[in-house]
């Protein structure tokens, strides 16, 4: 059986977007829903931070977990203040006298 020059296209076309790390699949939903699937798809292909944080949305969103805990903590580790010598002192006093 011979190819034709079609199924030639088609196969080479899927083989790059294989070299370039995207596949192809096929999903069911509403007719209406198609342009915002499209979309969805396109911007999770980009693979930028804006996919990323898309990503992790629509995963949060779909697994109905909790946000991960230690976000803030990892976020000031990456500071660029990591290692200065920052001391930070507070003043120890008696308080004030409230009315009661």
């Amino acid at each position: 059986m011979t190819d034709t020059a079609q199924d030639r296209a088609v196969k080479n076309y899927r083989k790059r977007l294989q070299q370039r790390g995207l596949a192809r699949f096929e999903v069911m939903g509403l007719a209406a829903d198609r342009k915002l699937i499209r979309s969805l798809a396109k911007r999770l292909a980009e693979d930028g931070p804006e996919s990323k944080r898309l990503r992790a949305t629509v995963s949060q969103t779909l697994t109905d977990q909790a946000p991960r805990r230690g976000r803030i903590y990892a976020a000031l580790r990456r500071s660029p203040m990591v290692g200065a010598s920052i001391k930070v002192r507070r003043e120890i006093t008696q308080g004030r006298k409230v009315d009661l």
